[in-house]
């Protein structure tokens, strides 16, 4: 039998990794609004971002997960923002459906993008008055939303900041970040020991991160259960 104490420290030292990477996305979120004050309109109070449908890697799931279970014990509180996570989580569904039946109809695969992103889903985590109930741990692509981004070749910006179409910017690449962020989901996975080869490869929107159980079953931790 696995030691769970073990488990849980070197599941803190990959959790301590990821804080350390959104450090250098703040900090680089910092220095393209200093840079460009007049550009970067993010502000409280505007939620454009949070009406995004993006999936998060298995490390941003757990962590989440983690920290909202820590802030919300038992209560009225708790409990709506599980209820928004299942509604959102459920319109998530039948959207990634639509989009598949969209694919087998020969839509390219640009043009559903283009569709997903006119589609909006409340995140369950943004409170009655427009304010993120867990902002200090909030995803990175949320963190890095009102700047301009570059993943697989696409550039993407905030349609609500002013930044100059054609011109050129600062620009993060999304993509290494992912690849550090697959990185630490594999080393999740040989944390916990899991027997699921694939087990880093799963992505979730953040209503699922908020609605699961990350448990020795769900992680593949132990002997697979016996068939009867």
């Amino acid at each position: 039998m696995k030691n769970p104490h073990m488990q849980n420290t070197k599941l803190d030292a990959v959790f301590e990794a990821y804080e350390k990477l959104v450090a250098q996305t703040d900090a680089l979120f910092g220095r393209v609004r200093e840079q460009f004050p007049a550009e970067v309109s993010c502000k409280a109070g505007c939620s454009d971002c949070c009406h995004a449908m993006f999936d998060l890697s298995l490390v941003e799931a757990m962590y989440i997960n983690r920290k909202f279970n820590e802030r919300f014990g038992f209560g009225a509180e708790r409990s709506a923002v599980l209820e928004a996570a299942g509604e959102a989580d459920r319109r998530a569904t039948r959207l990634k459906k639509h989009y598949y039946q969209r694919a087998k109809q020969g839509v390219s695969d640009e043009e559903i993008m283009r569709e997903a992103g006119r589609d909006r889903i409340r995140c369950p985590l943004l409170g009655p008055d427009d304010t993120c109930l867990l902002y200090e741990f909030r995803p990175i692509t949320c963190r890095l939303y009102g700047i301009p981004s570059v993943i697989q070749g696409k550039s993407h910006v905030c349609g609500k900041c002013a930044f100059t179409p054609g011109k050129a910017y600062p620009t993060v690449q999304l993509d290494r970040i992912q690849d550090r962020l697959a990185d630490m989901s594999r080393d999740i996975a040989l944390a916990v020991g899991s027997r699921f080869r694939e087990l880093h490869t799963v992505y979730v929107p953040l209503s699922m991160a908020l609605l699961t159980k990350y448990d020795d079953a769900y992680l593949g931790v132990g002997e697979a259960p016996r068939e009867n």
